[in-house]
């Protein structure tokens, strides 16, 4: 069996996961950054994209995160998200109606999660 590091995903409503797993992909402002048992303390922003949970040797889940920031140990690492959802869970009709309404209000911010959720749909990563 592999060793596995412990990876809890926060957003403000909920903890949406709180196990341990092989590694973590993050994607950090300054490029993603991969996670696994004894990594170096760090802690980072998040940019909005896709957390890539691996078990078993392979992706297990994909979750879009609006972005954060995260704390890495040897033996955790947490992830506290401004919003988070299953890339699988992800609505392209209600992303795109949001997007058109946040372009048109000139809310940049918005936009920049809205085409990164839209990026997460279209060019899955880690497969």
């Amino acid at each position: 069996m592999a060793e596995t590091i412990g990876f809890e995903l926060v957003s403000p409503e909920r903890l949406l996961v709180a196990k341990p797993v092989e590694m973590v992909v993050v994607p950090g402002t300054e490029g993603d950054f991969g996670v696994m048992p004894r990594h170096a303390p760090m802690i980072a922003t998040v940019r909005p994209g896709v957390i890539a949970i691996f078990e078993g040797g392979k992706v297990s889940e994909r979750i879009f995160v609006a972005g954060g920031f995260a704390e890495v140990t040897g033996e955790r690492c947490t992830v506290l998200a401004e919003r988070a959802v299953p890339v699988a869970d992800i609505d392209r009709a209600a992303v795109e109606r949001k997007l058109k309404e946040d372009r048109e209000a000139a809310d940049a911010a918005e936009v920049e999660v809205g085409e990164a959720m839209l990026a997460a749909i279209d060019h899955p990563s880690y497969h």
